[in-house]
């Protein structure tokens, strides 16, 4: 079988101080049947220079420069140029492994059915990488339910397999701007049979300037408005309070997002034996998710209000439950103990890390 042409999809916007790094770790892939199709979202720093400079020592870089039009638009045209049978994505911040490609196309090789696969990520911290820990719940079998409830795949980790998904079925929505990866996994694992390799393959930068960072609010508001239609399909439960948390965390959207979750699991507790406990991990995992959102509020009344609620603080860490307890009686020692532990939490991280050039090639500017 002859070896499959991948195309990488990288879109780019003001991403200077990274691109070099990303752009030559997928050059030296030890996969080379590759072509990268840059697309420069109309940026205003030195992207364009950059990607100008690796394209005259490597032409399997093919250039798009013009005005900015967002994320959706620029993955849509990407994909309508891809010559390949397999279209992989990539951030113009991460870093993926010298293996990233072989091993997903090995994959497909073995599996020509499968219409997508994703794989682990380390995450980079400035000159630092932590290592992820692959989740045991993204097991194969249950893809297609965990995908109603969340992003099952890190996007710059996935690559698509063209001859298994119909013409017409692979695109990203405009519907769901700074969700588009959401949707489009939702509507694949629904269609089609999706794989993830237990494997951290791309380094994953954490940085300020992520769109996920500056785009947060919206981000997690569309991402409930994607679950409120999955599961209105499913007929599984009215999503109207489950909506409105999205818009405003208030004391009144809190306690009927907490009553929301206690009757979709009761829904759940009727579902046959054999895809329940999916669809529990899946409900476990949306707490999850609220619970941050409303954490993010750094109302700590709010926090104890839904954890009260929904009867689930033996589901956070005890550090957590005291500082949050505490809050009831006393909001501001709550919030300087909520502080302190978001930054053990970063402490821990760092510490737990090794330095990229222990892990990382040499990736510099060409």
């Amino acid at each position: 079988m002859a070896a499959p042409l991948v195309s990488v999809l990288l879109p780019i916007y003001n991403a200077g101080p990274y691109l070099a790094a990303a752009l030559a770790s997928i050059l030296r892939q030890d996969y080379d049947r590759l072509e990268i199709i840059a697309t420069d979202d109309g940026s205003t720093d030195n992207s364009l220079q950059i990607l100008q400079n690796f394209r005259k020592s490597d032409n399997r870089i093919s250039i798009v420069s013009r005005e900015n039009r967002g994320l959706i638009a620029t993955l849509n045209e990407g994909l309508a140029v891809a010559r390949g049978d397999l279209v992989a994505r990539m951030d113009a911040d991460d870093i993926a492994y010298p293996w990233r490609l072989s091993r997903q196309v090995a994959l497909f090789n073995r599996r020509p059915d499968l219409a997508l696969c994703g794989a682990g990520v380390d995450f980079l911290l400035g000159n630092r990488i932590v290592k992820g820990q692959p989740d045991p719940a993204l097991q194969e079998n249950i893809l297609g339910i965990l995908s109603m409830f969340f992003t099952i795949f890190m996007h710059p980790t996935v690559v698509f397999n063209r001859n298994a998904i119909k013409d017409g079925d692979l695109y990203y929505d405009e519907s769901y701007t700074h969700a588009e990866d959401f949707d489009l996994f939702r509507r694949l694992t629904d269609r089609y049979p999706a794989a993830m390799i237990p494997e951290n393959l791309i380094a994953y930068r954490i940085h300020g300037n992520s769109v996920t960072n500056r785009h947060k609010r919206e981000m997690r508001r569309t991402h409930l408005k994607i679950v409120a239609e999955t599961l209105e399909r499913e007929g599984l439960a009215p999503t109207r309070d489950l909506r409105d948390i999205g818009d405003a965390a208030s004391m009144d959207t809190v306690r009927r997002a907490a009553d929301w979750m206690l009757a979709l699991q009761e829904r759940i507790s009727g579902l046959p034996v054999e895809t329940r406990p999916s669809y529990e991990a899946g409900t476990l995992n949306l707490f999850y998710f609220l619970y941050q959102l409303i954490g993010d509020e750094m109302q700590p009344l709010l926090t104890h209000e839904f954890l009260t609620r929904t009867a689930k603080w033996d589901r956070i860490r005890r550090r957590e439950r005291y500082a949050l307890r505490a809050g009831a009686y006393a909001p501001r020692f709550s919030l300087v103990s909520m502080s302190a532990t978001r930054q053990v939490d970063a402490l821990s991280r760092y510490l737990q890390s090794v330095p990229a050039a222990a892990v990382l090639p040499s990736l510099g500017s060409s």
